[in-house]
């Protein structure tokens, strides 16, 4: 398995990462909100209250 943030094989004591500084970029990504799980309401319009696709939704 390669490290998801380099591609360079990972390490057994941070895997799936290959070092503890591959490890912290990938925690402050999740921190600052760059990776991000939708949730079904974002995709609920709010008028009809039925799902919308993301690319028909429109802008608030």
């Amino acid at each position: 398995m390669s490290c998801p943030i380099c591609a360079k094989a990972s390490d057994p004591r941070y895997r799936p990462f290959c070092s503890k500084r591959c490890a912290d970029v990938d925690l402050a990504r999740w921190l600052r909100g760059s990776y991000a799980i939708p949730d079904e309401t974002s995709l609920v319009s709010e008028e009809e209250d039925e799902p919308v696709s993301p690319k028909t939704r429109k802008p608030h």
